[in-house]
This record gives structure tokens, C-alpha cells and sequence, in this order.
């Protein structure tokens, strides 16, 4: 895709040929030359907003990819210090499952899914008549777009329990549930599995990105027919799994012996790459979120940046750390799996000891790098972080030869005689002590880019989305819920046992599978990459108790539909109905 300009619209004439629903707030659209006249500008200016909001929309971190991910046992975001990232109790109440449908991160999520799949009907409908003028980009462009509303849609399932069936913009939507929804799914992935592009170009839907869809279509149905019951996996489904995931591991990806190479710059050329969202060049779009979202407000992660930060956002829940520590027992777990940690700032050994050293008196207690070599540590972040300090008028301080300084990092919201040092703890929750901005360890799974303009703000790290590593996951669940317990276990240590980039830290083959190991083994795999709460339902977990959250109805399974849709559905008896228990 070239590069694309960017500018706003306001979106209500988008949504009235749309979906009922949405608000009429600034929709923030990508396009390339929607007045153009050549095929190429018809193509590229058709499907370059679809792609637009998938990336700066649906999944920022304040929309889906922050609704799954606190929705889970895997994160959890406190009013940190009674000054920060309360916005109204959204957070609190997601995690603890007691959203109401004026929840706004439900909403905003609502939002930006249904505005980005009413461009998509769109792009498809424009690109369906270019196809029938001759217009061979067109054709296969339309097929990315049919498979890009079956995508937009599963999440729609997903959240909700409902996908939007609407083939024209002229159209009103149906809503589907259940069955029909699934089906509805389904045959518009069958429609173009076949004749969509082979390239692998993870930018862009391709066949292999159908493949999975499919794939992830047929492990939850059991799920989506029966959202509040216990599922019922059936055989056939599972042999379709099978078929879709052998098909993408006998093609041409591999899975990546440097797990956090996954997750860094120059991550699109990355043979494990599936699908992923690009965002090399595209300037006013790219976003570092998921990187900085987590991390330490006190952190500056790239020091020819001094502005960049994070935002002591989301932490990893205490259970969700245990899982690791009873997975591996006395070893601690960055020891034992390379997935879960790998070490960048290395501390001489005679700085580590920091008895007596305080932030009063550290001046002198440092070390020296060269400022495009400074990598924070990656993975679970637990206690005392080191990085870049600002002198008082921001600078980043130097050791006089050009190369930066790296200190322990200092908690600024302390002050005088109490100014502390950046310690992450395990305890987090919603007390008062339990939400200090320090609580909680951290993900630090993707890289602050080097080649972005202004990392903090900008990356050129891809968002992944769709990866080898989840395609043997899904089949080695398939086959364990079909009996066939060797084949699971063989495709988990397949994936266990690849990431041996650092051979001391390559995770031991497994001696057995059961449904509870591979349910923590997932959690292993596919952490901070918006999968947990999926999971958590699909296995039977997503009613236990957790830091924070012991409700235990099965009527959270799915999210309340936005009040504001179902108000501006009103007109339409029984159009959007709300799901049960809201």
C-alpha cells in the first residue's frame, strides 16, 4: 500500500448508509484518492480507510485491544494514585465485569468496529463494480474487502453475539446470532478462501489470513451457538480446524527463533508474520500504544527521544504471573521460557547492589551507552528499572563522550526526603496502596521503534494480528479436544522448543497435555496480544475470581450492546435487542 494522506470527515453520512449505532463524533479516515480516476487510485483509495481504521481505530489500546485485555485475568488498570486513568470507572468495571451499557470503552469499541465495517461494505460494493468494468486490481481487492467484513464481524460476534449482514450501503443491516451468524461468517470467508491472494504479504488479507479465520471461526462455534451454556465441541468442527491450521504450517512461514523479534523493528519481514497491521511510513497513522501503554510513566524508553514515556497503564494481574511461577516452580521464570523475559539494559555487577544508594545520592551511580543501543528490557517487568534521566531543562544527561547515562529510574510522583526509585511489585488491585503508579508488573512486549520519527508517539513495529505461533495453538486444541493427545502435545512443543535464539532460556518439551496446560501454555504464547478473554470463555474460565473480580454471571461472556445503539435503533422495533442480563 503507498503512503496515504490523512485528513477528518465527519462520519455521519458514513453511518447512515451504515450501521445503526455509532455516534457522530470525528472519525479520523485514511484515504489515498477517493476522487481519482485511475484503477490503481480506485483500489488503493478504497480499501486504504478500511485499513486506516483497523489500525488507529479498532485496535488502539483504548478500544478492542484494551477491552480484551483488561477483561481477562491477564490485565488490570487501577485508578493509579487517585490522579490517573480513572476515565469514569471504565476500567474498573470491565475488569470486574460489572460494565452497564453506558460503559464507554464498550462503546468506543462498538464505535470504531462498526464504523470501520461500514467502510468496508463500502470498499466491496465500490470494488465489485470496478470488477465488473474490467478492472483486475479491483477484483482482487474486493476479495479483501468481503474477507476484511468477516473479520470485523467475528470480532462483532465475539463482544456481542451479533454480526451484521449487509451487502449493499443502500441497505439496512441485518442482525444475525448464533447459528446464522456463523454461517453468514463462514460463507463469506468460503467465498474468497480460494481465490483471494497467495502473496505473503502480511499487510494485507491473503489467503493464509482466511485460513486462520476460518480456523478461529470453527474453535469457537461451540461458543457462539451457545454463548451462556457450556460448549459442545464438536468433531466436525475440530477436523476443520485441523485442516485450516495444517494447511498455513505446511505454507511458507516458520516460527521465529527470537520470540521478541516478533515484536520489533523490522518485524513485517518477520517469517512468522501472518497478518499484521503495517505501519512502515505511515506517518499519522502508526501508533506506539501497545508498547507504551504499560510501561513506567518515569521510563523514557528511547533516549534520542527525551519526551517519550509510558503511562503506567495496565498491569499483569498476580494470577496471571502465577501461572508462570507454577509452570516452572523454583526456577524463576525468566530463566526457564524466553517468552517470558529478555534482558537489554545489563547493569554492571558493581551497580546492581543498591544498598544505601537512594535517589539523593546516586549521582555518581550510572553507567555509559551509546543512545541507539539503549533497549529496555523485554517481557514481564518486575522490580527496579533502569533507563535514560533528564537533567532540569529535559535534557538527557551524557557521559561527556556522547553516550547516555542510565540510572536507576526515579519515581517522580515522590518527593524529598521520600523520593523513591521505580520498583514494580507483584501485589496490584483497586486499594489505595494497591494502585500507586509503581504497582504491578509490566508488559514490555513490543520495541520502542528506532526509525520512527518520534517513537513514543509514532512506531514502525507491524501489530500483529494473526501469527504461526497461534495457528499450531489452535491445532494442537483441535486435536487434544478430538483425543488425539500425542498430536497436541507434539505441536506444542513444536512452538515451545522454537524459540531458541537464546539457547539458555529455550523452554523444556512438555511431558504431557491436558486442557489446563495448554490453557496456561496459551497465556505463555499469545500474552498482551488481545487473545486472553477469548480463551478465558472457550475454557471454561472466564467466571473464576480474580484480583478484583469474582462476579461470576455468565451473561458477561458477552458485552453489553451500547444503550446509545439500541436508542438510535428505537425507531426500528426489535432491530437491536440487548443481551440478556443488561
Amino acid at each position: 500500500m503507498k503512503n496515504i494522506k490523512f485528513y477528518k470527515i465527519l462520519p455521519i453520512a458514513v453511518l447512515l448508509l451504515g450501521f445503526l449505532g455509532c455516534t457522530d463524533l470525528e472519525e479520523d479516515i485514511l484515504d489515498e484518492s477517493l476522487t481519482g480516476t485511475g484503477q490503481a487510485e480506485i483500489v488503493s483509495g478504497s480499501i486504504a480507510p478500511v485499513y486506516g481504521l483497523l489500525r488507529q481505530g479498532v485496535w488502539l489500546h483504548t478500544a478492542n485491544f484494551g477491552l480484551q485485555e483488561v477483561a481477562s485475568d491477564e490485565g488490570i488498570l487501577p485508578y493509579r494514585g487517585g490522579t490517573d486513568w480513572y476515565d469514569g470507572g471504565k476500567f474498573i468495571a470491565i475488569h470486574q465485569h460489572l460494565m452497564t451499557p453506558s460503559n464507554s470503552l464498550v462503546g468506543d469499541t462498538w464505535t470504531n468496529i462498526t464504523l470501520t465495517l461500514s467502510r468496508a461494505v463500502i470498499a466491496s460494493e465500490r470494488l465489485k463494480l470496478e470488477a465488473e468494468k474490467g478492472n483486475t486490481g479491483a477484483q482482487a481487492a474486493y476479495h479483501e474487502m468481503v474477507a476484511m467484513k468477516a473479520y470485523l464481524n467475528m470480532m462483532a460476534l465475539d463482544n456481542w453475539g451479533i454480526v451484521f449482514k449487509k451487502e449493499l450501503s443502500s441497505e439496512r443491516s441485518e442482525i444475525l446470532r448464533k447459528q446464522e451468524a456463523i454461517d453468514y461468517i463462514e460463507s463469506e470467508l468460503l467465498s474468497v478462501v480460494d481465490v483471494i491472494s497467495k502473496d505473503k504479504e502480511p499487510g494485507r488479507l491473503n489467503q493464509n489470513a482466511v485460513r486462520a479465520l476460518l480456523a478461529r471461526l470453527y474453535l469457537n462455534a461451540a461458543v457462539y451457538r451457545d454463548p451462556y451454556g457450556t460448549p459442545n465441541f464438536s468433531k466436525g468442527d475440530m477436523d476443520k480446524v485441523i485442516q485450516y491450521t495444517s494447511d498455513i504450517i505446511a505454507g511458507p512461514y516458520s516460527l521465529s527463533p527470537e520470540y521478541f523479534d516478533l515484536f520489533s523493528d523490522n518485524n513485517h519481514v518477520n517469517p512468522e508474520l501472518i497478518f499484521a497491521l503495517d505501519q512502515r511510513g505511515v506517518l499519522e497513522t502508526e501508533h506506539q500504544r501497545w508498547a507504551y501503554w504499560s510501561i513506567s510513566g518515569d521510563q523514557i524508553p528511547r533516549p534520542e527521544f527525551p519526551s517519550t514515556r509510558g503511562t503506567d497503564a495496565v498491569a499483569a494481574t498476580p494470577e496471571f504471573y502465577q501461572t508462570w511461577v507454577d509452570a516452572y516452580g523454583k526456577v524463576d521464570p525468566a530463566d526457564a521460557d524466553a517468552r517470558f523475559f529478555k534482558k537489554n539494559t545489563i547493569v554492571p555487577e558493581e551497580l546492581k547492589d543498591l544498598t544505601g544508594v537512594t535517589p539523593l545520592n546516586d549521582a555518581e551511580h550510572y553507567y555509559c551507552v551509546e543512545p541507539t543501543k539503549f533497549e529496555m528490557d523485554r517481557g514481564i517487568i518486575r522490580g527496579r528499572i533502569w533507563g535514560p534521566r533528564k537533567d532540569g531543562g529535559g535534557n538527557i544527561l551524557t557521559c561527556g563522550d556522547g553516550k547516555v547515562r542510565i540510572y536507576p529510574v526515579i519515581n517522580r510522583r515522590t518527593s524529598g526526603a521520600n523520593l523513591t526509585y521505580v520498583d514494580h511489585t507483584l501485589k496490584v488491585d483497586f486499594t489505595a496502596p494497591g494502585s500507586l503508579h509503581n504497582t504491578g508488573y509490566r508488559f514490555s512486549k513490543y520495541q520502542f521503534s528506532h526509525t520512527a520519527t518520534n517513537c513514543c508517539s509514532y512506531s514502525s513495529v507491524d501489530l500483529v494480528l494473526i501469527r504461526l505461533g497461534e495457528i499450531y495453538l489452535m491445532r494442537a486444541e483441535a486435536k487434544l479436544r478430538n483425543g488425539d493427545n500425542a498430536g497436541a502435545l507434539a505441536d506444542v512443543n513444536t512452538l515451545r522448543t522454537s524459540r531458541k535464539a537464546r539457547p539458555d532460556q529455550t523452554p523444556d518439551a512438555l511431558k504431557s497435555i491436558n486442557l489446563d496446560i495448554l490453557f496456561r501454555e496459551s497465556g505463555f504464547e499469545l500474552y498482551w496480544e488481545a487473545f486472553r478473554r477469548n480463551y478465558q470463555i472457550r475454557f471454561g474460565k472466564y467466571e473464576g475470581s480474580w484480583t478484583g473480580k469474582t462476579d461470576t454471571d455468565v451473561n458477561k461472556r458477552l458485552f453489553p450492546i451500547p444503550q446509545r445503539a439500541v436508542d438510535g435503533a428505537s425507531s426500528e422495533e426489535g432491530f437491536l435487542v440487548q443481551n440478556q442480563g443488561y
